[in-house]
């Protein structure tokens, strides 16, 4: 039955060694369970005792006193009733004498402790089981939440936030769930199994062949279904994280969704995705229940066989009525584990399916890995040289080529260009988001890739044309560019990136619990926050990516005149659309198809009438 439920060997091994550092655990799990084992093996074979210890007494009181066993069975078989003189053969009965009370009443006493003592070994069992499945699960979530900060990403790029999260979060649970429900039942079924069928072969060896070969017929039952159903729950699972992804995106876009009257479409949009998960769980659930009637039915009609066989052993006086009893119950205690493997593969396919998706996060390449010396420059100043810098995102379709530019620090620098030109794409690049096809980007002469990206990250402000803000409130949103930073400094980032003035208007001020989807603040009062994050980090390059393009024009001249005072003697790149922003700028680079085709301040591009005059024009 083990084999019904095979998994790839790579996702068992796997398993395993995430289990290797709990194995003296495991082992306690294994003594427990042998010691439980061993306890209710004892039991029946005790009550078959106690039933011929009882069957024996009521007997003998009724036979006549000072005559012996043999005296009574030779005068049964000469009246002819040679099936209850084999019957006497086998009990212990002595003519005259009833039931030993006391005898039997220590017996029952020795079987309530036996089941007593196999209870707490099974409750030790289970603490220790839920222990090693829950900080199992707990070390897999740390790896795969290291492993997704090494991802690369393109690797985002590639799978949607919800596939990622049902990765993250389902799987894992239905893995950990899996791991606490199966982990000691297999191990007792296990001892069960091979424990109970010796006894068995002890008492009746050929009984114990008929219920051998019925175990065997559904073994054969349950892999054949197991089989089949193992895609299924690997489909089930994939679907689920196709459904999660679209909800979170219909989620995020909701007011979208609605003002383009799309809700019809996105319903039945989410009524395909969730059909899908429905047909697929459909199929897998059928299929592995099947297995429970399957082995039920088998098993039943095993007792069943094993009820007449034995019958007709007791009156041919081969067994005793106590035995026939005992292996009856020998006979349920053997089938018993077959069913509940039968009944866990499911929960065991399934919980096989979501630790081979977790594997396939684990197994993603990771970026390229840091420099085993790295430089770290004690200061920076906000030099940046790219140099005949390649890069694609598709293999076959170069983005861009042999691109060479430098800003010296306290430069504003504007990046304007088609959309798709790679603006963005450069801003990526500098901070390593993506690594370099060809080329080099120096940072005060030194390569950024012998750098670490903590490292260059941390001399670099970020604000993006996605303004995003974490569940917390506005000064812990704004501070997350400072670790540390005291109220009275993150009230002067607010002030001088204009966002005092709207949040003294709010009820609770700073104090004021936003998150990533909040409607506390507006679109554009949320990208001031961010603005006054990376105020307050006090970069040596600012990084602004259409920060201002969800702000208004008077706000907009309120940042730049503050933006102002911010860039002093440091270095600043601007990617933006609306071209009044960057009038400004000290070096305007106008990009197309990944090249720099043009280069210069706004009035000398103008002058040029080239492609920024077109662009401008426009």
């Amino acid at each position: 039955m083990v084999n019904a439920v095979r998994e790839s060997p790579s996702t068992v091994v796997r398993l395993l060694d995430l289990l290797r550092p709990y194995r003296l655990r495991l082992v306690l799990v294994a003594v427990l369970g042998t010691a439980a084992t061993a306890f209710n093996l004892a039991g029946p074979k005790l009550v078959g005792d106690a039933t011929d210890m009882a069957f024996a007494g009521v007997v003998s009181r009724g036979l006549p006193p000072g005559a012996s066993k043999e005296e009574v069975i030779a005068n049964l078989r000469a009246r002819g009733d040679d099936t209850l003189a084999n019957v006497l053969s086998t009990a212990d009965i002595v003519p005259g004498h009833g039931v030993d009370f006391q005898g039997l009443l220590q017996l029952l006493l020795i079987i309530l402790v036996l089941y007593v003592a196999s209870g707490l070994c099974m409750l030790g069992q289970g603490r220790v089981v839920a222990f090693t499945a829950q900080h199992t699960m707990y070390v897999l979530r740390e790896r795969v939440s290291d492993k997704l900060t090494r991802l690369p990403l393109d690797y985002f790029d590639r799978n949607s936030r919800g596939e990622v999260l049902s990765r993250v979060t389902n799987d894992v649970d239905n893995l950990q769930r899996t791991l606490q429900q199966t982990l000691g039942h297999m191990v007792n079924s296990l001892f069960a199994v091979v424990g109970v069928m010796t006894v068995m072969v002890l008492l009746s060896p050929m009984l114990a062949g008929l219920v051998l070969v019925s175990v065997l017929v559904a073994a054969v039952a349950a892999l054949s279904i197991s089989r089949r159903a193992r895609p299924r729950f690997a489909e089930r699972w994939q679907r689920t994280g196709s459904l999660n992804g679209y909800v979170e995106e219909m989620y995020t876009g909701h007011s979208t969704v609605v003002a383009f009257g799309r809700r019809e479409l996105a319903e039945r949009s989410f009524d395909e995705h969730n059909e899908s998960l429905y047909q697929a769980s459909s199929r897998a659930q059928a299929l592995s229940g099947m297995i429970g009637p399957v082995t039920r039915f088998v098993t039943d009609l095993n007792y069943v066989v094993v009820a007449v066989v034995g019958a007709l052993r007791v009156a041919g006086g081969t067994m005793s009525i106590g035995s026939v009893q005992s292996f009856m119950q020998y006979s349920g205690m053997f089938t018993q584990p077959i069913i509940d493997m039968a009944n866990f593969s499911a929960q065991l396919q399934s919980g096989m399916a979501s630790a081979r998706r977790i594997f396939e996060v684990l197994d993603e390449p990771e970026q390229r890995p840091e420099p085993p010396q790295p430089v770290r420059p004690a200061r920076v100043r906000g030099r940046v040289d790219f140099q005949r810098v390649a890069f694609r995102y598709v293999p076959d379709t170069p983005l861009i080529e042999d691109l060479s530019l430098t800003a010296v620090p306290g430069q504003l620098i504007a990046i304007v260009g088609p959309t798709g030109a790679g603006k963005s794409t450069l801003g990526n690049l500098l901070l390593r988001f993506y690594e370099l096809e060809g080329g080099r980007i120096l940072l005060d002469g030194i390569d950024v890739a012998s750098m670490t990206r903590g490292d260059l990250r941390s001399r670099i402000g970020l604000v993006s044309q996605d303004s995003w803000l974490f569940a917390g409130t506005i000064a812990e949103n704004i501070a997350y560019g400072r670790p540390g930073a005291t109220q009275q400094e993150v009230v002067n980032a607010a002030r001088a990136m204009c966002v005092d003035r709207f949040v003294r208007s709010l009820p609770d001020g700073y104090d004021t619990v936003l998150d990533d989807e909040s409607s506390t603040v507006s679109a554009g009062e949320r990208q001031l926050i961010t603005l006054a994050r990376a105020f307050l980090a006090e970069p040596s390059i600012l990084l602004l990516d259409e920060a201002t393009s969800s702000v208004d024009s008077r706000t907009e001249v309120l940042i730049q005149q503050a933006m102002a005072s911010l860039r002093a003697g440091r270095t600043s790149f601007v990617i933006a659309h609306r071209l009044s922003t960057i009038r400004h700028a000290d070096l305007i680079l106008v990009m197309d198809s990944g090249r720099v085709v043009e280069r210069g301040t706004h009035h000398e591009l103008l002058a040029a009438n080239g492609a920024y005059a077109r662009l401008y024009a426009s």
